[in-house]
């Protein structure tokens, strides 16, 4: 039983930086031996004690280990989905689908809108199409201006740069005078100038208003001074509907209104805007849009684009819906955030506790792990709650599939501590680079007995225990202080009484600085290989035993990192 833990134990650790889930490791215990369900106690408590000596050997000894022990678990594949990552497009033909995402410029982009970005190019590069972006700016009051340059860089960033250059609504104002206007010749529309609370009224019970039936002549005079005589809520632009049609929502909905508010692109130049069903309707159709792929809280503005696109005869996209996600325990909200940012909460959109594009990118989370969580999620009509232990779950795994094989391994200790270890010889530890990626050369480390280790390290070191320093020695702590035991690795291993494993770094002036940013907002000081020195900025590291980092920027007496993901 003892075997069957420690492969399964091995395999999990693996998978998942040397942190073991003792309930993971049950399951495939009792898929293996389901004998031993009449005795779940017995293993659990067998499981602990393996996970403690297992959590302690670093991520090139548990692979070593598993090698020998169960090789064919070290080479196992993930099984792939039947179906592929992705399901079919109705009427979708390679080379000819063209899709779009249409945020408004209320902020930069974040995790939700990664989910619909990310889904919406996969569709694209699956059938060797067009993915577009189009800024949604027709309401002058929720526009934050830096927006029109960080939304751009986030679907950039998020679609290694195949995507449109940005279409802004706003600057297409003319286009959608002219086709309102046509809907007005054509009597598929008229000007408004009901109160709206009778209007409302009227519409809930099925009855037309006084405007509704006016000629054409005099809609077209009413549109005209829209431009010029009429102030914000004295007239909107109504679409000719069924007026009893069975979704009230669908009577004889408004397309233009008058909004007096300052626009950050147009100024006070111009008032009336179009609502978003028709820009939408309008945009789709000049973009030659095929499939229209979002939430299904937009189920009801698909059918009202539709209706404006059957008063021009212009052929629809096929619109598929997801459903809706709740990101659990994230604060999502653009206004909120701004507020906050302005309020020196946070530092700015990139602050790394932030769930917004920005602030993931400069942590060092790349897009592809966005991808495939949007893969992973796929296109359903299941509402999903998604919470935020689940998803950085997931969108760290993903990640650390991508980051991983490039991460080379190096020491920083935080809070360190210097000790001196009596007895210790003098040594060049040799360490990989990366341990799968032995070509890539050795670190190496001087150490003549004192060493720099961490407060947290040390305080949990205990007496008569034999500990290792890795890939340097084993020592122990008596009456008189720190011992050297030996240097070979079995020795530690194959001891009753052996402690811990820690990371270190030798006792030296010359040391860099290093602080990290966590996601806490906190920082740990400490200090590093010299080799972190040689790194280029952005460049992503593993800091054994702890996480992955990425160098943010050097300082004249420090290298300051953002902490990535265990």
């Amino acid at each position: 039983m003892k075997d069957i833990i420690l492969k399964h134990a091995l395999k999990n650790a693996l998978d998942f930086n040397g942190k073991v889930n003792k309930n993971v490791v049950l399951g495939m215990i009792l898929k293996d031996n389901p004998a031993l369900k009449k005795d779940v106690p017995k293993v659990l408590k067998e499981i602990e004690k393996i996970i403690n000596d297992v959590e302690m050997l670093p991520l090139p000894k548990i692979k070593q280990q598993l090698q020998k022990l169960a090789p064919e678990l070290l080479h196992e594949k993930k099984e792939e989905k039947e179906e592929g990552p992705l399901k079919s497009l109705p009427n979708a033909t390679k080379g000819k689908v063209v899709v779009r995402i249409a945020p408004s410029p209320s902020g930069p982009l974040h995790i939700g809108h990664a989910y619909g970005a990310s889904l919406n190019y996969e569709y694209a590069k699956m059938y060797d199409g067009k993915f577009l972006l189009r800024i949604e700016d027709t309401n002058p009051e929720n526009i934050y201006a830096p927006a029109y340059e960080m939304i751009p860089q986030d679907t950039k960033w998020l679609s290694g740069n195949h995507v449109s250059n940005p279409v802004v609504q706003s600057s297409r104002l003319g286009m959608y005078y002219d086709y309102a206007e046509q809907l007005v010749q054509k009597g598929k529309a008229y000007v408004c100038k009901c109160n709206p609370d009778e209007w409302r009224e009227k519409k809930n019970q099925g009855i037309a208003c006084p405007c509704r039936n006016l000629s054409i002549k005099e809609n077209q005079l009413r549109y005209a001074k829209m431009f010029s005589e009429y102030a914000e809520g004295e007239a909107v632009v109504r679409l000719k509907t069924d007026i009893k049609h069975k979704n009230p929502a669908m009577r004889d909905f408004p397309i233009m209104r008058i909004n007096e508010h300052i626009h950050p692109k147009t100024g006070k130049e111009q008032k009336v805007w179009p609502l978003m069903v028709f820009s939408v309707a309008v945009d789709d159709h000049e973009m030659g849009v095929t499939h229209v792929l979002n939430g299904k809280d937009h189920a009801d503005n698909a059918i009202k684009e539709t209706m404006i696109m059957d008063c021009f005869a212009w052929k629809h996209p096929e619109y598929k819906h997801w459903g809706r996600i709740n990101f659990e325990g994230f604060t999502l909200s653009t206004t909120q955030t701004k507020h906050a940012i302005e309020q020196k909460e946070y530092s700015g959109w990139d602050d790394l506790r932030l769930p917004f594009l920005p602030a993931l990118r400069r942590r060092g989370y790349q897009p592809e792990a966005f991808r495939k969580f949007a893969m992973e999620i796929g296109l359903s009509l299941a509402d999903k709650t998604v919470s935020q232990e689940e998803f950085w779950k997931m969108i760290n795994s993903f990640n650390r599939e991508v980051v991983e094989p490039n991460a080379n391994r190096y020491f920083f200790v935080h809070n360190p501590v210097e000790i001196s270890i009596k007895g210790a010889p003098k040594k060049e530890a040799k360490l990989d680079l990366h341990p799968d990626y032995p070509k890539r050369g050795k670190r190496t480390l001087f150490a003549e007995g004192k060493v720099f280790v961490s407060q947290a390290d040390l305080k949990k070191l205990g007496k008569g225990k034999i500990h290792r320093l890795m890939d340097y020695c084993n020592f122990t702590l008596d009456g008189k202080g720190w011992k050297f035991v030996s240097e070979d690795y079995e020795d530690y291993k194959n001891n009753p009484d052996k402690g811990f494993i820690i990371h270190w770094l030798p006792s030296s002036k010359d040391l860099p600085k290093v602080e990290v940013m966590l996601d806490s907002g906190e920082t740990a000081l400490g200090v590093g290989e010299k080799g972190l020195e040689q790194l280029k900025d952005g460049q992503i590291v593993q800091l054994e035993r702890m996480y992955f980092a990425k160098l943010d920027k050097r300082e004249k007496e420090k290298l300051v990192f953002c902490y990535l993901h265990p």
